[in-house]
């Protein structure tokens, strides 16, 4: 892979809230149990809200350049094999991008905005 793709992180408002307070997001309780942040790839990300977050409002969708990140951003396997970026740091705001919130449609779904690769 040469080219580091756009990452996301779904994120519990209220969480996004206090990581923009202070400028750091050091992780949700899994990231932090796990010891690295989980990101998803635009391919990855609505499978991940479908498995880890269905039916949960009160989201934000969180698009971030993982190119500064060096070795300390790694792509596991996971998932049925796929690889997943992992970083092994906190997440610098000044590496997000965009925010938005992730609001569900009639059917409990996540509603996403258009996403880069």
């Amino acid at each position: 892979m040469t080219a580091t793709p756009t990452l996301y992180k779904i994120v519990p408002e209220a969480l996004w809230k206090e990581a923009r307070q202070t400028g750091i997001f050091h992780g949700a309780g899994i990231d932090i149990k796990d010891g690295f942040i989980h990101f998803s790839t635009a391919d990855q990300v609505r499978q991940t809200a479908a498995l880890h977050f269905a039916g949960q409002a009160g989201l934000v969708l969180v698009a971030i350049d993982g190119s500064g990140f060096g070795d300390k951003l790694v792509f596991e396997p996971s998932r049925g094999g796929a690889l997943f970026p992992h970083l092994y740091a906190d997440l610098p705001l000044s590496a997000v991008l965009w925010e938005a919130a992730l609001p569900l449609d009639d059917a409990g779904l996540h509603i996403f905005p258009e996403l880069a690769a």
